[in-house]
């Protein structure tokens, strides 16, 4: 029997479910319309500028040019003049460190690391290096009668040093809101090939880190470029920089395949190298990483042209020089954004 007053109930109960349901709709409306509340900011796009390939071919060439770049040669003298006027010419602060070192075949050798600051004076730095040294001699040549002869090492060596020349050049164009160092170490590849003693290796890193050009300086990571220019270039992730720096590895590698350069950038671990990021590293403490060539199907583990004469401009290829050089550029822009 449905009575009056049970009527009325149900008519009080509606109004008030329309009424909790009118205030609920008011409340939701005015937060999302609350002009105090404003949305998060859109991420600011970040801006890499092209890296030009011809430009850094150029740069290889022109340190080929000068013929072997072996500390004491005529060639090695052209070379350091013409490195350090060339990034004078790019807007950095330029400091030639001399120094002497002795060789493990007991020559003494005039060397020069070359340094080149840009933004100087920003708190966040950034280490950008390679050697611009050649090897004295071509031990892995197949013809003997040429072992003891230098060689133009347009890869290794002049490769790395051209695509951080081309870097130099674009942060001139397009000014860095971020410190970068770009540190030319020499006296590389003047080491013993069979020798145990590694320290015969890299005098000139070793001669830096020891001896830094700015008193307490420091980076927050640094990237070092050896043997980066030679067709269908094999960049793996090497056993010292995963020791030292595995997270600047693995999101340098991941940045640089998410650009469509995965295959060289490739995600294969391998044995550790003796190489100039291993003494910035371990006496320096600036976690450093090694971009290098490891080709699969060597016997060495580097380019069939390694500490041979057959190390000239025949190898370089500009799509891997553009490969390398636009990660390089899409890391230091991209840290200077705060997005690395």
């Amino acid at each position: 029997m449905f009575t009056f007053a049970a009527k009325k109930t149900i008519m009080l109960k509606n109004t008030f479910r329309i009424v909790v349901c009118l205030i609920s709709f008011v409340l939701f409306f005015n937060c999302k319309t609350d002009p105090k509340v404003a949305p998060p900011p859109p991420k600011k796009q970040v801006v890499v500028p092209k890296f030009e390939r011809d430009s850094a071919y150029q740069f290889i060439e022109q340190q080929v040019a000068f013929g072997p770049r072996v500390p004491n040669s005529e060639g090695h003298r052209a070379a350091r003049n013409y490195l350090i006027e060339k990034l004078k010419t790019f807007g950095a602060n330029v400091t030639a460190q001399d120094f002497t070192a002795k060789a493990y075949t007991g020559t003494t050798l005039n060397a020069t690391n070359i340094i080149a600051s840009f933004n100087p004076d920003h708190p966040r730095r950034v280490l950008l290096a390679a050697h611009w040294d050649s090897r004295h001699i071509a031990d892995y040549d197949p013809d003997e009668a040429r072992q003891d002869e230098p060689i133009l090492g347009a890869d290794d060596g002049g490769s790395g040093v051209g695509v951080l020349l081309e870097v130099a050049r674009v942060i001139k164009h397009h000014p860095i809101d971020l410190g970068v160092d770009i540190v030319l170490f020499d006296a590389e590849d003047y080491g013993e090939s069979k020798g145990e003693d590694i320290t015969s290796w890299c005098l000139g890193s070793q001669h830096w880190a020891k001896n830094l050009h700015t008193p307490g300086y420091k980076a927050d990571f640094g990237i070092l470029l050896d043997m980066v220019g030679a067709k269908n270039a094999r960049f793996t992730k090497e056993e010292i920089s995963r020791a030292y720096a595995p997270n600047v590895l693995n999101k340098i590698w991941k940045l640089s395949q998410d650009m469509g350069y995965g295959n060289y950038f490739v995600n294969v671990d391998t044995r550790q190298i003796v190489d100039d990021h291993y003494f910035v590293n371990d006496i320096a403490n600036i976690p450093t990483i090694d971009i290098i060539n490891r080709p699969s199907e060597t016997e060495t583990g580097f380019g069939h042209y390694w500490h041979t004469h057959a190390d000239d401009m025949s190898v370089i290829d500009k799509q891997t020089l553009r490969a390398v050089g636009q990660t390089l550029l899409a890391v230091i822009y991209q840290k200077s954004a705060g997005r690395f």
